[in-house]
C-alpha cells in the first residue's frame, strides 16, 4: 500500500474513535435507569401495553394470566415437511 492510503485508514480509524467517545455520553443510559432495570418489577406496576390491530390498551396483569392459561404449543416432530413453496410467476 502507499504512503497515502495507510494515512487515510489511520485518520478515518481516529476520526471514528473521537465521535464514538464524543456521542456515548450522549446514547448511553444513566445508572438510575440501568440500577432500575436490574431489579425484577412486579407485574401490577407495569400498566398497560398498546397490543395494536384493533385490540387498543391492555394490561399487563391480563396478558400474563392469559400466557399462564393458554401457554404456547410445543412443537411437534412428526408434524411433517414443511411444504414446497414455488414462485407463482405471471
Amino acid at each position: 500500500m502507499d504512503r497515502d492510503s495507510v494515512i487515510f485508514c489511520i485518520g478515518s480509524l481516529a476520526v471514528s474513535l473521537v465521535v464514538a467517545m464524543v456521542a456515548f455520553p450522549f446514547a448511553a443510559m444513566d445508572a438510575e435507569t440501568v440500577a432500575a432495570a436490574e431489579k425484577p418489577k412486579p407485574v401490577y406496576e407495569m400498566g398497560s401495553v398498546d397490543v395494536g390491530k384493533g385490540f387498543g390498551e391492555v394490561p399487563v396483569e391480563d396478558l400474563m394470566s392469559y400466557y399462564i392459561e393458554n401457554p404456547p404449543a410445543a412443537k411437534t416432530s412428526d408434524a411433517g415437511a414443511a411444504p414446497e413453496i414455488r414462485f407463482g410467476g405471471c
